[in-house]
């Protein structure tokens, strides 16, 4: 039973996600993500302004006057969301947490998909897998995602990328758009994600907090990482500390960028205390030009 609280938050998610599909997304989804081909749909007589290159001779001969061939895109893709689901998204520092904002995205990305009449599918996990959801289409399936999303009780607290990478190559056979949305905060993820990025269009989508770069300066705090339950006190007014500690972060960021661009998957950037909608546009837009 699905408590009202629940209910409503979906609803919420629903409407204002769906009002961003369908002002900024949906065509920018269309652009970027292209169907396997063109197939032939139908032979039609020649209007002004058809392209010239596509006149069917044959028929044109037969007829006595101009016939053209009529393709269309054919289409029906599949989109793969990998959601990290892990302790570590349970925190965020000043409007969202970092789970509150993949849950957005992903139903941002699914009702783009199935606005396109593509499927969508889900595996969400922690150090192992917690739940898989097959591909399907329509707006029912979109809202079963959210659901998961805003109901997972994982069992796991850790986080194992390359478990879901492995899940993901052994349940698919055909090429996918894979998202995984996660904030990277794991070791030991490259080999896995050179194969799955081999077979599938892999796109990393990275969600920060402000207080994982750069610590305020309040004095003694108490640090506990999340999967792991290890307690750190740090005296964040002691100017070295803070610094090192900025640092420490931003050299990891940097290492998994350079990680993504030399296996050419993208990424985009999402920080809790900026709106997600401009990078993932910037994303498509970027991208487009690209292909």
């Amino acid at each position: 039973m699905i408590s009202k609280d629940i209910l409503k938050k979906i609803q919420q998610i629903q409407i204002h996600t769906r009002r961003l599909v369908n002002e900024a997304f949906v065509g920018e989804y269309h652009s970027v993500f292209k169907g396997r081909g063109m197939e032939f749909d139908e032979v039609r007589e020649y209007q002004p302004g058809d392209e010239i290159r596509t006149i069917d001779w044959n028929v044109t001969a037969r007829m006595g006057h101009p016939f053209i061939k009529r393709y269309v895109e054919e289409r029906e893709l599949t989109v793969m969301l990998l959601v990290d689901v892990s302790a570590s998204g349970n925190f965020g520092s000043i409007k969202h947490l970092k789970n509150e904002v993949a849950t957005e995205i992903c139903a941002i990305l699914a009702f783009s998909a199935i606005k396109n009449n593509d499927k969508v599918g889900m595996i969400m996990f922690t150090d192992k897998i917690e739940k898989f959801i097959p591909p399907k289409k329509g707006p029912k399936h979109v809202l079963r995602v959210i659901r998961e999303l805003l109901c997972s009780q994982p069992t796991g607290k850790g986080t194992n990328i390359s478990v879901a990478l492995e899940y993901l190559n052994k349940i698919t056979h055909r090429r996918t758009i894979s998202f995984v949305v996660s904030d990277f905060i794991a070791n030991d993820y490259a080999h896995a994600l050179r194969i799955a990025n081999k077979r599938h269009d892999m796109i990393a989508i990275t969600i920060v907090d402000p207080r994982e770069q750069e610590l305020p300066n309040v004095g003694f705090v108490e640090l506990r990482d999340a999967e792991s339950g290890e307690i750190l006190l740090l005296d964040t007014a002691d100017s070295l500390a803070r610094k090192e500690f900025g640092t420490l972060n931003n050299r990891r960021r940097q290492e998994q960028s350079r990680l993504f661009r030399s296996m050419g998957v993208d990424e985009i950037l999402i920080n809790t205390n900026r709106h997600y909608v401009e990078p993932i546009v910037r994303f498509f837009r970027i991208r487009e030009k690209r292909y």
